[in-house]
């Protein structure tokens, strides 16, 4: 399945039906949707924050047992 990005609109441009996006609106598009509109300079991909998943950042750690004594 393919992925959908957010993107900020910087020129509003026809969105169908007779309604035009907005400035500074955020839309999630495909790549293929975004790509001439992009290349046009009406789209930017929203900047966000790189956030990892909690494994991926933490290195595993090996369960240790304590025998009772």
């Amino acid at each position: 399945m393919a992925l959908r990005q957010t993107y900020t609109v910087l020129l509003p441009f026809p969105t169908g039906g007779g309604h035009w996006s907005s400035v500074g609106q955020e839309l999630d598009l495909l790549d293929v949707e975004a790509n001439a509109l992009r290349s046009a300079g009406r789209l930017e991909l929203k900047k966000t924050e790189a956030v990892e998943p909690a494994s991926a950042s933490t290195p595993a750690k090996k369960a240790t047992t304590k025998k009772a004594e």
